[in-house]
């Protein structure tokens, strides 16, 4: 990416916390561990539903795809996070701010609308259970996660591009712990208006959306769950539908709060943590909350330990 003819920033300072500098090495501490569970928890889903075929159904190649995205969401902002953490000056250069801009935003909006994709597979198979594998087909699933990726794809493109085509004349210090939209945007050195209009015009339409989709999508399933004259049919379906849900509010509670106001009243610490709640806690609890409320996957990861120590034995 070429920067613009008329800026003079070269590379830019993260200041992440280096206002508290006696906290710096217990955060590095907690978040080297919390990544690496991450990445751990993520890639086991990932794995044990490659290697179990009775899992090769929508609701968990959809929440494969997740996890992937999840892992990947992680990745773009927290190793440099920790350069921060073990950085007396932090510095990211201006083709790395662009590149950690544009992935945050390419798993951010892909999650969105996979989170979307997943509410519309649990509404097909709660409330049309005989008509689900003819809605849900294959060939429906796929272009239903290609479209994820893609309009993914496009918003990052779109969105980045614009950013950095603005000057950036200094100062050069994001308040921030990564390079995301809202908190480069306050360095640009020219009128941001109509950035500002469309980003928050595309919030809503790529956020709040697919988040309205997700309300009406649940809504149903919670009338159509109600109907049920089976207590055992109506445990189960609600099992399935929490952990879904305790995501969408995990991931689209802090992603609201920090796009809708691209220049709100929060405070640097307060933007900061709400960054760390949808970029460090909601890819770590995703794997805990599907992996330990589900019971098709408790059995598959079981099955599988218990082939790889008959493995070892042998």
């Amino acid at each position: 990416m070429r920067r613009h003819n008329d800026s003079s920033v070269a590379e830019f300072i993260l200041l992440g916390f280096s206002h508290l500098p006696e906290l710096q090495a217990h955060m590095f501490g907690a978040f080297l561990v919390i990544y690496l569970m991450t990445l751990t928890g993520n890639a086991t889903i990932v794995t044990v539903i490659i290697l179990d075929q009775s899992l090769h159904i929508p609701m968990y190649l959809f929440l494969q795809n997740l996890s992937v995205v999840e892992a990947s969401f992680s990745t773009a902002i927290m190793p440099e996070m920790l350069v921060i953490l073990t950085t007396e000056k932090a510095t990211i250069s201006f083709g790395g701010c662009f590149a950690q801009m544009y992935f945050i935003l390419l798993f951010g909006g892909t999650e969105c609308f996979l989170l979307g994709a997943m509410a519309y597979d649990r509404f097909a198979a709660i409330c049309h259970p005989l008509s689900y594998p003819v809605i849900m087909n294959k060939r429906f699933f796929v272009k239903l996660v290609m479209c994820s990726w893609v309009l993914g794809i496009m918003v990052a493109t779109v969105q980045t591009t614009w950013v950095f085509s603005f000057p950036f004349c200094g100062p050069s210090k994001i308040n921030h712990i990564s390079c995301e939209t809202p908190a480069v945007l306050e360095l640009a050195c020219a009128d941001t208006f109509l950035f500002e209009v469309y980003a928050f015009t595309g919030t809503i339409l790529i956020v709040m959306v697919p988040f309205l989709l997700i309300l009406l999508s649940y809504t149903r399933i919670l009338f159509a769950i109600l109907k049920m004259p089976s207590s055992t049919g109506r445990q189960k379906a609600f099992s399935t539908c929490a952990s879904h849900l305790t995501s969408v509010t995990l991931f689209y509670g802090t992603a609201c709060m920090t796009y809708l106001q691209p220049k709100s009243r929060y405070s640097p610490d307060t933007k900061k943590l709400m960054s760390l709640a949808y970029s460090l806690l909601t890819p770590l609890l995703n794997p805990l909350i599907y992996s330990l409320r589900n019971k098709e996957m408790k059995k598959a990861m079981v099955k599988l330990w218990e082939r790889k120590m008959a493995l070892h034995i042998i």
